[in-house]
């Protein structure tokens, strides 16, 4: 049992790897701040945009993880995620990418039967009077 408790962290490849290469970047360009150089600067931040890419890019092939707990078999950080493909329910990257879990693909395209629900009344509004004395 580790010091975090019996709990899923979502440590992945993806994650990792993401996460080291956007260190490198910030390190690069602090870096760069500190001394002067401008180049380093935009070394760094090229570093951290391809931190993003790199991590969706893996998430997408099945080394990152969907949202919320996994299940203990699957909590090492070597296990590849075998859902991605058809992608996560609720996952910004999934959706940047197209991929839409199979109920949701189902609910978008499934056309609407029966009456639309009628929409809410405004309430009128009040006016302030003013008091004449």
């Amino acid at each position: 049992m580790s010091a975090h408790g019996d709990v899923d962290l979502g440590h992945t490849l993806a994650g990792w790897t993401g996460t080291t290469v956007a260190g490198l970047g910030t390190a690069v360009a602090g870096a760069g701040l500190c001394l002067g150089l401008s180049p380093a600067l935009w070394l760094g931040a090229a570093l951290v945009v391809l931190a993003a890419a790199i991590t969706w890019g893996l998430h997408l092939a099945g080394w990152g993880k969907p949202s919320g707990p996994r299940p203990a078999d699957q909590w090492d950080w070597r296990v590849r995620d075998t859902t991605a493909r058809r992608g996560h329910p609720d996952c910004l990257g999934c959706r940047l990418a197209g991929r839409r879990t199979p109920a949701a693909a189902r609910d978008a395209a499934a056309p609407r039967t029966g009456p639309r629900p009628a929409p809410n009344p405004t309430p009128p509004h009040r006016t302030a009077t003013a008091k004449t004395s």
